[in-house]
């Protein structure tokens, strides 16, 4: 689906929610998917690319697809993901993709992370579908305090707070550094 597509999905399973059995019978994954929709608004109305990061993706002239693997519960992509967009969608040559983890063709399966189905993930092909980046699921500093506290036997809500306030303090700086640096050597 695309961008528009994957808002209205995500926009009514907060409306419709006896229609998603996940999110019916999981409190748990409503509430984090109601917060999510507020801090992908949120970046969505606040995110500016830099603009390195601007003069970096308008130097994109051929066919490119971005594929990005994600699902409405997943912390880490309501920042990602709306800052992906903003930072792609004025380029005509990159379709932007959006996947949903956990329904077929299940493409995921082929991108874990570390063995697991972490997500968000980017996958930038070529106009010919050759996969020339993977990104994801999330900056790797962020990546690193994650493995670490998880190491540490640190409690997951103490994670997710630590996960949340780095995305706010960061504000999009590590996405756009990565995706700079991975983009020069395309």
């Amino acid at each position: 689906m695309n961008f528009d597509e994957y808002q209205r999905y995500f926009a009514d399973i907060l409306e419709n929610t006896e229609k998603y059995e996940v999110y019916h019978n999981d409190a748990e994954y409503l509430n984090y998917t109601k917060l999510n929709w507020s801090r992908m608004n949120r970046w969505l109305k606040k995110f500016e690319p830099s603009e390195e990061m601007k003069a970096c993706i308008q130097r994109i002239k051929d066919e490119q697809h971005w594929i990005v693997i994600t699902e409405p519960w997943c912390g880490d992509a309501a920042h990602s993901v709306a800052q992906i967009y903003n930072i792609v969608k004025d380029n005509p040559f990159i379709d932007l993709d959006i996947q949903l983890r956990d329904t077929v063709p299940f493409l995921i399966d082929e991108y874990l992370t570390n063995g697991g189905k972490s997500i968000p993930k980017l996958i930038i092909r070529n106009d010919v579908g050759h996969d020339k980046i993977v990104w994801g699921p999330r900056p790797a500093a962020l990546q690193t305090i994650f493995e670490e506290m998880k190491a540490e036997g640190k409690p997951f809500p103490e994670i997710k707070e630590a996960i949340q306030r780095w995305y706010n303090e960061d504000k999009g700086v590590e996405i756009q550094k990565e995706l700079q640096e991975a983009l020069k050597e395309y």
